[in-house]
């Protein structure tokens, strides 16, 4: 069974601050669901953009794991505004979650699925 959107993004921000890092829920989506779109900030100022993964990375063994994919990086976060806006006129139920990963890779905090 897959868990809340909201109890998943409890976790990750929980995840983040535990590794040092800081973590904001920018926009809460619908709670049982709803894309979850992560900006990661660097500590040298680059961003990058995750969203959810395409079907096709599932695997059939674990249909109830959220996967990411490395959607865009910048030097500017403003850069992904216009993007999440489009984002949020397609799919109001989006969660926006901007974190600084501290210690921790991304990588280890989400799973983030290879092309």
């Amino acid at each position: 069974m897959r868990v809340t959107t909201d109890l998943w993004v409890s976790a990750l921000v929980r995840r983040v601050f535990g590794a040092g890092g800081f973590a904001a829920v920018v926009k809460r989506g619908a709670t049982e669901a709803g894309a979850v779109f992560v900006l990661s900030r660097g500590r040298s100022g680059e961003v990058a953009l995750y969203g959810p993964a395409p079907q096709t990375s599932y695997d059939s063994a674990k249909p109830d794991d959220r996967f990411f994919t490395l959607l865009d990086t910048s030097e500017d976060g403003a850069a992904f505004d216009s993007r999440l806006e489009r984002e949020k006129k397609f799919d109001p139920d989006i969660w926006v979650v901007e974190i600084e990963a501290g210690t921790v890779p991304v990588e280890e905090l989400l799973t983030v699925a290879s092309d």
